[in-house]
Formats: structure tokens, C-alpha cells, sequence
């Protein structure tokens, strides 16, 4: 990922969580540099009043936008023709929409055909078809979890598994099953893949994958979880790097 890329984040007020800003900033700085920060809703409603503080805080340009007619998102469509006025400006290389509501699929598809990146982040109640319209789609519960303590972070990953079911994230048997056929695929003839291929393959199939959606930080450590597959690493001519390969158990 090109730390350079210039990323214009548009966050619908709506659907997110002030507590969420913060991790939504450093996300987006492991992918690029973030340009436009801009913000929509309509100010003037009192639920909307704790972006206050944040938005001077993290520089953040709020957009009025009034509801003018009751039962119709006019957030939503502000958000939309701002994003297709900056794809035409050519100053950015990616988009951030951060939502958890599917009106966004049809501007996310949209801006990829434009050939940008794009990312989605919202909460775990996102419809799969935007999840899917993102090439990456973080998941902000995910992106607070990581600041929790050790016993927080348990709790968590207990309450996530017994909730798997009824959340749009990818399922673990479902990734199982990716893998074993990815390394069918790509592998050498005496079954051997390299991880880091696997890694990439995965993040093109499902959008919202992200180990850290399962409790690890790093991909050797989730997949060795898994109980599934052997793993060893081959030595470079650098001391701090090694390669890590996978191979389907027997």
C-alpha cells in the first residue's frame, strides 16, 4: 500500500458514532495521507451536538445539510455529490466512506470504476453488498476493540463468537474453506503457498477481512489458530526477515 496515497474521508453523522473518530484517523493513516475530512448531517439536531469538540479537534469540515423532506436521507445525497465533485477534481487516490448504511454501494462501485481505492468502514451492521462494493471495509467496533485491555479484549472475542451468526462478517468456516481452495490453486508441487499471497488473495475476495476482526493483529498467528494448516518459515539474506509459507494438513 503506497503511504503516500491521498485519501478523502466523507463521514455520514447518521450512522456513526462520535467515540469512533479517533480510530477512523489512524486507520486510514496505515493506508495514506487524508486530504479532505468532511462530515454530513443535519447540525442543527441536538443527537448530532457531541461531533462538536471532535470535529474542531481533528480538523474536521461538518456539512449542513437540512432535511427538507421527512423520511428522505438528504445527508446521504450530499455525501454523493461531493464524492463524484472530488473524483472529478483528480486530487485524490482513494475515498473513506464511513457509514453503516447500503445507500453507499452504487458510489462505492461508482468510484472503483474510476479506478480509486476505495474503503468502507462502518459497524457490524453494514449490509454486505456495500461490505462488498469496498475493496477493504474495516469494521469500527473491530478498530475500538484494539485499545481495550487483555480481559476486555476475551470478553470480546467471547461475545463476537457466540454472535458470529448474526453479524454480516465473514465466517471463519467460510475462510477455512478460501484457504484450503486458494492453496489448491497457487501452490508449488509439493503443496507449498507463500502467506503473504494468501494474504493478498483473501483481502480481494472478501473485503472485510482483517485478522483483527478474529483477535490477531498480524495473518501467521490467526491462521496458525486455525488448526488447519502447516505453516514454516525459509530464511532471507536479511536477519529480521523471513519468508512464512502455508500447506494444507494431510
Amino acid at each position: 500500500m503506497d503511504k503516500d496515497m491521498k485519501i478523502a474521508i466523507l463521514i455520514d453523522a447518521d450512522n456513526v458514532s462520535n467515540k469512533y473518530i479517533k480510530f477512523i484517523i489512524d486507520e486510514i493513516s496505515n493506508h495514506g495521507t487524508p486530504t479532505y475530512k468532511r462530515i454530513y448531517g443535519d447540525w442543527t439536531k441536538p443527537q448530532l451536538a457531541p461531533w462538536k469538540n471532535v470535529l474542531l479537534e481533528y480538523s474536521i469540515n461538518p456539512i449542513q445539510q437540512y432535511s427538507y423532506t421527512s423520511g428522505k436521507n438528504a445527508t446521504d445525497a450530499a455525501l454523493i455529490i461531493d464524492a463524484m465533485d472530488i473524483l472529478y477534481s483528480s486530487n485524490v487516490d482513494g475515498f473513506c466512506i464511513v457509514s453503516s448504511d447500503s445507500d453507499f454501494t452504487k458510489l462505492a462501485a461508482r468510484l472503483r470504476e474510476a479506478g480509486k481505492f476505495v474503503i468502507g468502514m462502518g459497524e457490524k451492521k453494514t449490509p454486505k453488498p456495500f461490505i462488498a462494493a469496498c475493496e477493504k471495509f474495516k469494521y469500527l467496533e473491530v478498530l475500538e476493540s484494539m485499545t481495550l485491555s487483555a480481559s476486555e479484549v476475551i470478553a470480546e472475542k467471547t461475545e463476537q463468537n457466540h454472535d458470529e451468526s448474526k453479524m454480516s462478517m465473514t465466517s471463519l468456516n467460510k475462510l477455512v474453506e478460501a484457504i484450503k481452495t486458494i492453496i489448491n490453486d497457487i501452490s508449488d508441487e509439493d503443496g507449498w503457498a507463500f502467506l503473504g499471497e494468501i494474504g493478498g488473495i483473501l483481502n480481494k475476495r472478501y473485503p472485510d477481512f482483517d485478522t483483527r476482526n478474529y483477535g490477531y493483529t498480524k495473518l501467521t498467528p490467526f491462521i496458525s489458530s486455525l488448526k488447519q494448516f502447516e505453516i514454516r518459515s525459509q530464511k532471507t539474506s536479511n536477519p529480521s526477515i523471513s519468508l512464512k509459507y502455508i500447506k494444507n494438513k494431510e
